[in-house]
């Protein structure tokens, strides 16, 4: 009897992330929930700059690659004109939360009716190491030798709880996938994302606090153990918004 096996919607390719990443964690959650909603088919992925550049070559599902931070155009765009089709983002911190975050605002304040999967990892992981729009006060970077200075570089920016002051969005949680508890509360949360586009309820938002052992300068497991000392704290796992909660909990 099989218990545990490669999602179908996962390429049966060797990844090229860096070991003790977490993006091959969050590839195969999302096609684990693309094969348990039977959406293989019918789904858009937008793959944009960053380290989930190569996204494309891993999901077994029709793949678009979009210009640095232009992913929720580029998916707006696609779900308007194919609103049969179920269309997400797979986004870093510094592609969504920098260049790209004037078209994560506005996707949001829209209420598209698309999924947005955002890893943060607090820095810039393909381009060698740079401060990123979410590195931690203090955090070391290449471009932040001395640590993050926030009166010279101003306060981290937290996703969510921006895009939680929109009337717009629908659904916004933030997850992580370091430990097997917090793996399986990530699906969750990722199928949940998914299954709102379907019900056609609008912009849901997940985004997975990960590791990035390289550009840390740690070991993996000193990654994971990372997250929990320093990621959480500044960036508290939770539901920051969910508009159909919320209205049956009114009635």
């Amino acid at each position: 009897m099989i218990v545990f096996q490669k999602p179908h919607a996962l390429a049966d390719l060797p990844m090229h992330y860096c070991p003790g990443c977490t993006h091959g964690i969050i590839h195969r959650l999302v096609a684990e929930v693309m094969d348990e909603l039977g959406i293989e088919g019918k789904t858009v992925g937008i793959a944009p700059v960053g380290c989930s550049v190569m996204a494309y070559d891993y999901f077994n599902c029709d793949m678009i690659e979009a210009a640095h931070g232009r992913a929720p155009a580029v998916a707006t765009g696609v779900k308007r004109a194919n609103p049969e089709n179920v269309v997400f983002t797979y986004q870093g911190d510094g592609d969504l939360a920098s260049i790209g975050m004037a078209e994560t605002v506005h996707a949001a304040a829209r209420n598209e009716n698309i999924t947005v999967i955002f890893v943060n990892n607090a820095i810039y992981g393909m381009t060698g190491g740079q401060m990123a729009p979410t590195s931690l006060p203090g955090q070391v970077t290449q471009t932040s030798p001395y640590g993050r200075d926030v009166k010279h570089c101003g306060y981290p920016i937290r996703v969510c709880e921006l895009l939680s002051e929109l009337e717009g969005p629908e659904y916004l949680e933030r997850v992580t996938v370091n430990n097997v508890k917090n793996v399986k509360n990530a699906k969750k949360a990722i199928k949940k994302a998914f299954q709102n586009q379907i019900d056609g309820k609008g912009f849901s938002l997940v985004e997975v606090v990960s590791s990035c052992p390289t550009n840390w300068g740690m070991t993996p497991k000193q990654a994971l153990e990372w997250i929990d000392e320093k990621m959480l704290p500044y960036y508290p796992l939770g539901v920051y918004k969910d508009r159909s909660a919320s209205q049956e909990a009114e009635k």
